[in-house]
């Protein structure tokens, strides 16, 4: 059997930067936060680690003011990438005087408040003298800055303080509106402190992480300002601004919290929810490329097991496949049904997509609480235990689990696509020449691998408590260590939906001059126009490498 190939119409060149990010919706902001770019015909480097935007562009003027209570994730990404500044609420700032006003009236009395005239953690009963009251805060920052590994990007530095000022302006913290507003100083000006990934287990929250961003604000550590790393105090300088001098409380209201882990989760969710609505257009393209059924996504089907996730992956993926002529070609075919890579595809995404918005529900409630401790709650100081992260590790860890789940689904399909023995009379690993070429039989090869290191990264950091500060702290959530998990798990999710692009591509190709659905082609176009069609073996990293970055963008997103 002899096997054609039709050569695509290459599109011209899409270029995507950082600074032109305006256009491009919150929910599909990946791409703005780390300035990629798209080339048709030099795609980059493979596997590249995804560059950090240039310097800050605030031309379209957008403000939001925080007061704690309204913060959505769309604007945590809109900061985060650099299109929007941030200010404190004047109703905050009033919020925020009358809390300090109680932390001073207790500050100066002969009663123990904890993280005021007392030490910390297993220190707590330990008091401390009016007079070193300040040196108690800065202490509290030096000391908890104690983080190793590499930085955090820019992109969840930025969402980590801008978060953190909103928590500040709900007014339970007790410190002065100065703090808040040279956090957002910060953000403004494109000062970002340079905060080690690993260190935090979640409890009293990212005390590690937030203790490298406070110490940037009194002059200490180390930021980056356009791009060069500065000693804190010499990036604040160049940005204008002076360090300060923190008061009572205010140190220990920096660092108690779990705005790292929340900011890592806010921008990650904004990446899966893009896959999750690739994922539907790739599967239609996969499933029409096997001459597969759409008798499975009836909805009256769906309407008797009605999970949202389920019938809203049914409905896309019955639209999406409206119209082909592939379709129609086989449309008196026997087969009964299709494989549940395939079939059962609206249950599998479904299900990713409840988890998703399950996620949601719980980082808008975070993202304008109060995690603090102790809180001030009208005239007292009240010590509880908001700053622990267990509610977020364990969405981190099921969204790991879901988009595990995703990738492994998607390389299941790509199997099916590639090998002989499943992919309707389709040529072997999609190859020109069979034999003198490999074709795709590498690409799944990895997509296999990312799925096992999917596997291994979906084990729950949450259930793994190890014991901190003295038995103190005897029971702590690991939500960092789930929020950097997930983070992998999203990059090798995209790698694996972009090895299925591109199959399901070449898959199509190789039916030409059938053509599928509109929704369809205009998928496969996109994709061509940075993966040009294959026309016997090449390397295919750079291929991949385009297609996660079209994907960051939502540019399979319809």
């Amino acid at each position: 059997m002899a096997w054609g190939l039709q050569t695509a119409t290459m599109r011209p060149t899409i270029s995507l930067k950082a600074n032109s990010a305006n256009s491009i919706r919150c929910l599909e902001c990946r791409a703005a936060i780390f300035g990629v770019w798209y080339h048709t015909t030099r795609p980059e480097s493979p596997r590249m680690a995804l560059p950090t935007p240039a310097r800050h562009n605030w031309d379209n003027g957008k403000q939001m003011e925080l007061n704690g209570e309204q913060l959505t994730i769309e604007e945590v990404c809109a900061v985060a990438e650099g299109r929007a500044e941030a200010a404190l609420a004047p109703d905050a700032a009033e919020k925020m005087e009358r809390s300090r006003a109680v932390v001073e009236r207790l500050a100066e009395g002969d009663a123990p408040v904890y993280g005021v005239n007392t030490g910390v953690g297993l220190l707590a009963d330990v008091r401390i003298a009016p007079a070193d009251l300040d040196q108690l805060q800065r202490n509290v920052v030096r000391s908890h800055c104690a983080g190793v590994g590499d930085p955090l990007p820019r992109a969840e530095v930025r969402a980590m303080m801008l978060i953190r000022a909103n928590v500040l302006a709900k007014g339970y913290s007790g410190i002065r509106p100065v703090v808040a507003e040279r956090l957002c100083d910060l953000l403004n000006r494109g000062v970002t402190p340079q905060v080690p990934s690993q260190g935090s287990v979640g409890a009293s929250g990212d005390l590690a992480p937030l203790a490298h961003m406070a110490a940037v604000l009194i002059g200490e550590g180390e930021a980056q300002f356009e791009d060069v790393v500065y000693a804190g105090g010499e990036a604040l300088r160049r940005a204008g601004l002076e360090p300060l001098t923190l008061r009572a409380k205010e140190g220990i209201s920096l660092i108690n919290g779990t705005q790292a882990m929340l900011a890592i989760g806010c921008l990650e969710l904004a990446a899966a929810e893009t896959l999750a609505d690739s994922a539907d257009v790739i599967c239609a393209m996969t499933l029409d490329a096997l001459r597969g059924t759409p008798r499975a996504f009836d909805p009256r089907l769906h309407a008797a097991r009605p999970h949202p996730g389920q019938m809203q992956s049914a409905a896309r993926l019955r639209q999406l496949l409206e119209g082909s002529e592939i379709r129609q070609s086989h449309i008196t075919c026997r087969r009964v049904q299709d494989a549940y890579s395939l079939r059962c595809a609206p249950q599998v995404h479904g299900a990713v997509r409840d988890s998703l918005a399950e996620a949601r529900r719980v980082f808008a409630i975070e993202l304008n609480a109060a995690t603090d401790n102790p809180l001030v709650l009208d005239d007292e100081i009240v010590s509880g235990g908001n700053f622990h992260g267990e509610p977020l590790a364990f969405q981190l860890d099921y969204l790991a689990v879901a988009l595990t789940a995703l990738a492994g689904i998607s390389e299941r399909r790509i199997d099916r696509l590639v090998n002989p023995a499943l992919n309707e009379e389709l040529p072997p690993f999609l190859a020109g020449h069979p034999g003198l070429e490999s074709g795709l039989m590498m690409a799944q090869v990895t997509a296999a691998a990312l799925v096992a290191e999917n596997r291994v990264l979906s084990h729950p950091a949450s259930s793994g408590s190890i014991t901190t500060s003295g038995n103190k702290e005897d029971f702590v959530s690991m939500g960092m260590t789930s929020a950097l998990k997930y983070r992998s798990v999203v990059r090798n999710t995209r790698a694996v939906l972009a090895i299925e692009a591109l199959s399901a591509a070449r898959a199509l190709d190789l039916l030409r001059p059938l053509r599928s659905s509109v929704p369809i082609e205009r998928a496969r176009d996109r994709i061509r126009a940075v993966s040009a069609p294959l026309e016997g073996d090449r390397a295919l990293d750079r291929d991949i490498s385009a297609l996660e970055r079209l994907l960051a963008s939502g540019g399979l997103r319809q």
